[in-house]
């Protein structure tokens, strides 16, 4: 498993959306993309901080069901 370190926003959005998220909306600072594959969505929403956080990063892939492993491999 491959510790994860703060990313900047644009980089968690390109990581994202190789992944096959779009985005969806945005309110404010944070941005809504959403996955959609046969009867399943996943959500998730992105602060566009200059730097995510660790612990907000891990959050957004547990919601984007990837491991952080995945996440790098992107």
């Amino acid at each position: 498993m491959a510790p994860l370190k703060p990313l900047p926003y644009r980089e968690v959005k390109r990581r994202l959306e190789a992944a096959g998220f779009v985005v969806r909306s945005q309110k404010g600072s944070h941005v809504k993309f959403v996955l959609t594959g046969g009867k399943q969505v996943r959500t998730v929403i992105v602060p566009m901080h200059k730097e995510v956080a660790v612990g907000t990063l891990r959050s957004i892939l547990r919601q984007a069901g990837l491991t952080s492993d995945d996440f790098e491999a992107l």
